[in-house]
């Protein structure tokens, strides 16, 4: 019976330390994904929420993937209630990222990021997925 009882305790440790080491956010050298959207093949403007458990960043910087895009700019919206706008201005092809973009002031809770932006060549119904991407 205690056998029967350490082993079922082991597999219950294994299996919370397999489920915890599949987080929902990726970390690439540093760098953790705070978000994505995938964006429609005309000039407009979408968000990307981040959470106060995402934790403080003093870096971002956005990646594509699909299909390229003009960036124009950015309005990055922090926990106090402060606001950062940014000029991209930065065509970014399919596969590439922008230049890291420091955040005013030292590491900072986000809440959300607005983006205005177009998309560029290929197909209509092709959609470019846009990821923000923060450094602690």
């Amino acid at each position: 019976m205690k056998t029967n009882l350490f082993l079922t305790f082991i597999l219950g440790i294994f299996v919370l330390v397999s489920l915890t080491s599949f987080s929902s956010s990726s970390t690439i050298n540093g760098w953790e994904k705070l978000g994505q959207r995938l964006v429609n093949r005309t000039i407009d403007h979408d968000v990307i929420m981040v959470t106060k458990m995402e934790g403080t960043f003093s870096k971002l910087k956005i990646k594509v993937r699909r299909s390229g895009i003009n960036m124009d700019k950015m309005v990055v919206h922090y926990g106090n209630g402060e606001s950062q706008n940014i000029e991209i201005r930065e065509n970014i092809l399919k596969g590439g990222e922008s230049r890291v973009i420091d955040l005013t002031g030292n590491k900072r809770v986000i809440n959300r990021v607005e983006f205005w932006y177009d998309t560029k060549g290929g197909a209509m119904n092709d959609k470019a997925l846009v990821e923000l991407w923060g450094r602690h």
